[in-house]
């Protein structure tokens, strides 16, 4: 006899307070105010993303990865637990998305889901250089557990940022691709973090009150190879 699978859901009881405006702004944003990137139609491939809040030493804080250096794609770059939804995830509507950011944050940091709590999602968005659907799923590591790099194939290190240098207007600039896009910044832990992710984080510090003024006039070249 099969058994139906626990439906995951979103929780909002029991967040840090400092949580609150983060949960009011995912509750109240309009896709056309993340990104002017919004998915097509039809088409993309579904994918998820988990932007993981914890409590540090130092405050509130992110937890990010960084794409092994051996990569053809993107080597190197700062981003999101996450990755395409697989088929055992389940719908894409429903709580597919909630699903794959969990299991993609487990295979790539080895955390431990059961210490993370969902507590809100941001509307989907498009990458269009690599046709990605992606549904930023928004947590609260509740309990927080070790984590690492593991596939060094894939990953090059698991590293916390503290929320406070991300605001600080020190660390922002706007990175300026070969392409001629330009985007947000932030020069964090000994890493540059541009592209998606850096959009997702600049969007939530901005509508969430968190944002300080910084110098958008500050500029900083992307390699060739992003």
């Amino acid at each position: 006899m099969t058994h139906a699978r626990e439906t995951l859901a979103l929780r909002t009881d029991g967040l840090p307070a400092w949580l609150d405006p983060v949960a009011e702004a995912a509750r109240t944003v309009r896709p056309e105010q993340l990104s002017r990137f919004l998915p097509p139609p039809e088409g993309g491939r579904q994918s998820a993303v988990l932007v993981l809040f914890g409590q540090g030493s130092r405050g509130p804080e992110l937890l990010l990865t960084e794409r092994a250096h051996s990569l053809r794609s993107h080597a190197g770059q700062p981003s999101f637990p996450g990755g395409a939804l697989d088929p055992e995830d389940g719908d894409p509507d429903g709580d597919g998305p909630l699903r794959a950011a969990l299991r993609e944050a487990e295979e790539e940091t080895g955390l431990d889901p059961a210490g993370v709590q969902l507590f809100a999602v941001l509307p989907r968005l498009y990458i269009p250089v690599s046709g990605f659907v992606v549904t930023p799923v928004l947590g609260w590591w509740r309990e927080p557990s070790p984590v690492r790099a593991v596939d060094p194939r894939e990953t090059a290190r698991v590293f916390s940022v503290p929320v406070a240098d991300l605001t600080n207007p020190d660390n922002r600039a706007t990175t300026v691709h070969p392409s001629g896009y330009r985007g947000p910044g932030f020069e964090v832990e000994g890493a540059l973090v541009w592209g998606f992710t850096a959009g997702v984080i600049d969007r939530i510090l901005h509508h969430c009150g968190w944002e300080e003024t910084w110098d958008t006039s500050r500029q900083v070249p992307l390699d060739r190879r992003a």
